[in-house]
């Protein structure tokens, strides 16, 4: 008897762990497949989330646009330095926010179709799969073929609210003279161009922020998903995945983005009018000008716009969409 209650009576040190196999990662968690999310909810959280980037970074998008805006007058390379003073010199300080209202009109009502097509298009298309990186390449551009849609024309009229000096007197000046003067394909024109460059963008925007974000858990699964410093952690994750992807895709697309800023800012204080609005016509009056030098001007800031504005982006995003997830939870225990 005493052995059989020695035997039930076993000290914690006589139990082993049982062996896991090399990758059992418990604490891996991909929030970002099943949301659990209402299709309003996740409108809401794009739109935030844009609005937040795009105000944040827009004294960079000014600099931005007035690099890539090409004058008759001869063509001198431009950096960021001599850019910023000109505008601060000859227009002030207000003149990096001239066209802010217009991004936001914008911005909110793009991301909330951006996101919101994302999340739907990946969940259908990657049936459940965290790791299908051609889903999210394809969602991606699904999104956004949607969201130029709808932002390319505010888009038109925040570029030339930011080249134009003294030309508009704002917003509803700019386009009601655009209407009257060329009519409502000129809040189109650079759609095309929009897209083209915005498909390639996405694919690769999506593609690596899905896999950057995977793989930093990977290297850190235990510091995920959790509270207090866990959460800082997660937020860490969102904002490092969602720079690197934007500072990535920015760089590849920037020759896309001279093309469509030429097309919007036509006829705008000395800027070229072109007859067909062709992308080929647009490229080859850049290089016949300004060389090939001239379809990479602004991707220093395009880069520096990208991949801070995708941190800020993606981070608030996640963060409202952790925030609708927890109302969710607590509405439906209540």
């Amino acid at each position: 008897m005493a052995s059989e209650a020695a035997a039930t009576t076993a000290s914690p040190n006589d139990l082993r762990p049982i062996p896991q196999p090399p990758d059992f990662h418990p604490a891996v968690i991909v929030p970002s497949q099943p949301t659990g999310l209402r299709f309003h909810q996740l409108m809401v959280a794009g739109s935030i989330a844009g609005s937040v980037e795009h105000m944040a970074m827009f004294p960079v998008d000014t600099i931005k646009t007035h690099m890539q805006a090409i004058r008759p007058c001869p063509i001198k390379p431009v950096g960021i330095s001599q850019a910023f003073r000109s505008i601060i010199k000859t227009e002030g300080p207000s003149a990096l926010y001239r066209g802010i209202w217009a991004m936001g009109l914008g911005a909110g009502p793009a991301h909330a179709v951006y996101f919101s097509f994302y999340e739907v298009s990946k969940k259908y298309l990657s049936r459940g799969d965290p790791n299908n990186s051609l889903a999210h390449a394809v969602s991606g551009v699904c999104a956004t073929v949607a969201s130029d849609a709808v932002f390319t024309p505010m888009d038109m009229v925040k570029q030339r609210l930011q080249i134009g000096n003294g030309t508009y007197k704002g917003v509803w000046d700019c386009v009601g003279r655009v209407m009257r003067e060329e009519g409502f394909g000129a809040f189109y024109a650079s759609y095309r161009t929009t897209v083209l460059m915005n498909a390639p963008f996405t694919a690769v925007h999506f593609a690596t922020y899905e896999a950057v974000k995977r793989g930093l858990r990977e290297i850190s699964p235990e510091r995920v998903g959790g509270g207090g410093g866990e959460e800082e952690e997660g937020w860490l994750i969102y904002a490092t995945a969602g720079a690197a992807a934007g500072g990535l895709a920015a760089v590849v697309t920037t020759p896309l983005d001279v093309v469509k800023t030429q097309l919007q800012c036509q006829g705008v204080c000395g800027c070229d009018r072109f007859k067909s609005g062709s992308i080929s016509d647009v490229f080859r009056t850049i290089l016949k000008k300004d060389g090939y030098r001239g379809l990479a001007r602004g991707w220093l800031p395009r880069m520096l716009f990208h991949a801070p504005a995708a941190a800020i982006c993606w981070s608030t995003y996640e963060t409202v969409k952790s925030f609708f997830q927890d109302f969710n939870g607590d509405s439906t225990t209540a």
